[in-house]
């Protein structure tokens, strides 16, 4: 049995897949569901499900207060001031480095959190994350939860943004896995899942006898109809730009 799901044309620029950079400004810039991505820095907010995944994965590598929040959430007005600041502080070509162009930040979207080790002194721009230690222990559990390094070295070119060793973006789970094992940036990604059609979907194994289908669905003007089946857990999200992409959880046979 199949049920039908009905998403209208705006629904593209909500989810957890959004690209957001230089290319595609951010359209959807609400702040409803947030919270404290750390309650011992009730001030930098994330999106639930986010922040709840963020914690996760801190407890699992028993963090304990050796990696704090340093930047969050931030409302267009608080991306134009650390624009502005950064521009008066550090120059233009430091800042379009290292400071996306208002509504081009992930940081307006809820689901970026810029971490940095707990210091007496620490660089709100660029604060220290390097890749030993404990911080190199979240970066290589992340994946496993949802998130991945959103601005590697080697993507500088495709990204836009220099290498930001501090910043993490949440994508979801199994998404942030593919990328890993392919050296996806989220650029990459939301190209190469296009390929996965509704009748050609891409499949994702994992343990606990479970099969995940992923697939993208392009948005039609008015309204874009999906079919999903009864009884499955399934995630929708738009990428900002044209589509749709579809995750399906399905338990297999023992």
């Amino acid at each position: 049995m199949m049920k039908t799901i009905e998403l209208k044309k705006e629904k593209v620029y909500c989810g957890n897949l959004l690209l957001v950079n230089a290319e595609y400004p951010l359209k959807n810039n609400n702040a409803e569901s947030l919270i404290p991505a750390d309650i011992c820095f009730p001030d930098i907010l994330m999106k639930r499900d986010a922040a709840y995944v963020l914690q996760l994965v801190l407890e699992k590598i028993c963090a304990g207060n050796s990696i704090v929040p340093v930047s969050g959430y931030r409302s267009l007005d608080e991306q134009f001031d650390i624009w502005n600041v950064s521009l008066r502080d550090n120059g233009e070509d430091f800042t379009r480095k290292y400071v996306a162009l208002p509504n081009h930040s992930e940081h307006q979207t809820g689901l970026a959190i810029d971490l940095g080790l707990n210091e007496k002194e620490i660089d709100f721009i660029r604060p220290d994350f390097p890749y030993v230690g404990i911080c190199n222990e979240f970066r290589k559990a992340a994946p496993d939860y949802g998130f991945i390094e959103r601005y590697a070295k080697d993507k500088e070119e495709i990204t836009g943004i220099s290498h930001e060793p501090w910043h993490f973006r949440y994508v979801g789970y199994p998404h942030s896995k593919i990328m890993q094992e392919n050296g996806f940036s989220l650029e990459e990604y939301t190209q190469f899942i296009k390929a996965y059609l509704e009748d050609k979907k891409y499949l994702f194994e994992q343990a606990h006898k479970a099969e995940i289908e992923i697939y993208y669905v392009p948005a039609k003007d008015d309204k874009t109809l999906i079919k999903i089946p009864e009884n499955c857990v399934y995630q929708i999200s738009g990428n900002n730009i044209d589509g749709f992409v579809v995750t399906i959880w399905r338990k297999t046979d023992d």
